[in-house]
C-alpha cells in the first residue's frame, strides 16, 4: 500500500509540481489548497505525512498544523509528521515551526532529490 501524503499550498503550480513529484516517487499525493480544506481531508483519510506551505490566506501553515493536530487528538487519531515549506526567509515563521517541533523546514525552491530524501526519511522508507 502506498503512503498518503497531504500537500497544502494555495499556489496551483506548486501543488501540481509536488503532486507529480510525489506520485512519481510511488506515494499517493493528495492536494488541499487551503488550511480549511486540509482539515476536512485529514478527517476523511489517513495520511502518513503532511507538507504545508507557510504563507497562505486565512489559516497560514503554522495555524493549519496546530488545527490539524488538535483535530487528530480530539478524534483519537495518530499525529502525522509535518514538513513546512516556504519561499520566504521569515524569522517568526521559522521560530513558529521550531516551537511546533515540525519534522522539517524547507525553503523553496528546493532540490527535488534532496526533498524526496527528506520525505522518505520522514516516512521511514530509507532512500
Amino acid at each position: 500500500m502506498s503512503k498518503n501524503i497531504l500537500i497544502i499550498d494555495d499556489e496551483g503550480l506548486v501543488t501540481k509540481s509536488l503532486q507529480r513529484l510525489i506520485n512519481k516517487a510511488g506515494f499517493n499525493a493528495v492536494v488541499a489548497t487551503s488550511g480549511e480544506e486540509a482539515c476536512v481531508k485529514i478527517m476523511g483519510m489517513e495520511f502518513h505525512l503532511i507538507i504545508s506551505d507557510i504563507r497562505m490566506p486565512n489559516l497560514d501553515g503554522i495555524e493549519t498544523i496546530k488545527k490539524i493536530r488538535q483535530l487528530l487528538n480530539e478524534n483519537g487519531k495518530k499525529l502525522v509528521p509535518e514538513i513546512l515549506i516556504t519561499g520566504y526567509a521569515d524569522e517568526n515563521s521559522y521560530k513558529g515551526a521550531l516551537e511546533l517541533k515540525v519534522a522539517d523546514y524547507v525553503y523553496k525552491p528546493f532540490d527535488t532529490k534532496e526533498f524526496l530524501m527528506i520525505i522518505r526519511k520522514q516516512l521511514g522508507d530509507g532512500d
